[in-house]
């Protein structure tokens, strides 16, 4: 292995320990794209935690489009992330109209607003975690990765709600709040009440719908996951961690709303290899 290429096998490893354990999983072939792809992901995801203001965000989101879009390294030079995201997307043909859909979707991250919708929250995990998904697929097995496409959208909704889910802690204090306000009025709630103090009294209410929402996405990507070529299952194999993580915050002493909700080490690596071995099985 090349040092540019341990440097973004180490930035996933930082940033997502979930999705770095998944591609070891990988064809030894596929892993560093896979690793292109999932530090590009760590990388826009984690600019509103580097940079604080949102013009300035939004520059960076700017800086990877051009990168992305232009035929030559030049813009990417220096930047072993984005050096290497570039040779995956050439050398796996991945279409560059999928990372402008992301990068769209990340300006949602660099302000306060509320999340409008449950439809725009599905939305949002289509162009993040669903894409990313399916660009796995691709360069996983180019041929199969089309039919799966529907699953993946399952697979990503349910991941990123999940995620956001884990992150709750993170973004109140941020004052930032990605539970719909659709969800948020049912539950008695507004985004200015939920992201205050302890939440107010439809906080548990709004916390328990987004549980309810992630899991209805888990369970229709479980229902298919059963179809799933062994060639894709390193591009699913994240989804092998998310219903253990909903059990865990459905526990009083662990929900979102208290702190961070994690999983032993040994927990996540067991459940990691009965996927990636076994499969989902058929339901």
């Amino acid at each position: 292995m090349s040092d540019a290429a341990k440097i973004v096998m180490d930035a996933v490893r930082a940033a997502d320990h979930d999705r770095y354990l998944s591609a070891l999983y990988a064809p030894s072939d596929k892993r560093n794209a896979l690793f292109s792809l999932y530090a590009f992901n760590a990388e826009i995801a984690g600019i509103r935690d580097r940079i604080r203001e949102a013009l300035p965000g939004e520059v960076r989101l700017q800086w990877w489009r051009d990168v992305i879009a232009a035929d030559d390294d030049g813009a990417a030079a220096g930047h072993p992330v984005a050096v290497a995201l570039k040779a995956t997307i050439s050398a796996h043909d991945l279409p560059k109209r999928a990372f402008d859909n992301m990068l769209d979707a990340r300006i949602f991250d660099l302000y306060d607003d509320p999340m409008p919708s449950r439809t725009d929250l599905e939305g949002y995990c289509g162009e993040t975690a669903a894409a990313l998904i399916q660009l796995a697929s691709m360069v996983l097995a180019p041929t199969e990765a089309p039919g799966f496409a529907e699953l993946a959208g399952r697979a990503g909704c349910a991941q990123a709600t999940t995620g956001l889910l884990l992150l709750l802690p993170l973004h109140r204090r941020r004052g930032q709040c990605f539970v719909p306000a659709d969800i948020l009025a049912a539950a008695g709630s507004s985004p200015e009440e939920f992201v205050s103090g302890d939440g107010g009294p439809g906080a548990q209410r709004a916390v328990a719908a987004m549980t309810a929402l992630a899991r209805e996405h888990v369970s229709a990507f479980e229902k298919g996951a059963s179809s799933l070529p062994v060639s894709l299952r390193p591009a699913f194999l994240p989804l092998a961690l998310s219903r253990a993580y909903l059990d865990r915050m459905e526990s009083p002493r662990s929900s979102p709303l208290n702190g961070v909700v994690r999983l032993s080490a040994l927990r996540r690596h067991w459940l990691l290899l009965r996927r990636a071995t076994k499969g989902w099985p058929p339901l």
